[in-house]
């Protein structure tokens, strides 16, 4: 993507917010991707903030979303726009799903204007 893509802020009312909150696990949770995009990165430079401070985050702050998880998810909550591995245009890295500790946690490691 070109940069002015990834400086792009989304601005987001409260009901879309609440349909980017999913529950997995038990715990209600937002994705990598939609984080990415509410914050004004790529899902590729998120995950690379992510990483890079990937030692701050509590295991109950964040996790990979497994493959059966994310079918279900796509059933029953009804998430249409998740594209995984072998389909065209899908991602072949894991989803992180952040908690809400996880998502406060965020503010400290991303450098975007947002954050």
């Amino acid at each position: 993507m070109d940069d002015k893509k990834e400086k792009e802020i989304m601005l987001v009312d409260e009901q879309t917010l609440r349909d980017k909150v999913y529950t997995i696990r038990g715990q209600k949770v937002m994705l990598d991707f939609d984080l990415a995009e509410i914050y004004g990165y790529t899902t590729t430079a998120f995950n690379q903030q992510v990483k890079r401070h990937y030692e701050r985050f509590p295991k109950d702050f964040m996790f990979t979303v497994s493959p059966s998880e994310l079918s279900n998810l796509s059933i029953s909550q009804n998430v249409i726009s998740i594209q995984t591995a072998g389909v065209k245009g899908g991602r072949s890295k894991p989803i992180h799903a952040f908690t809400e500790q996880g998502i406060y946690m965020l503010m400290t490691v991303l450098h975007g204007p947002l954050a």
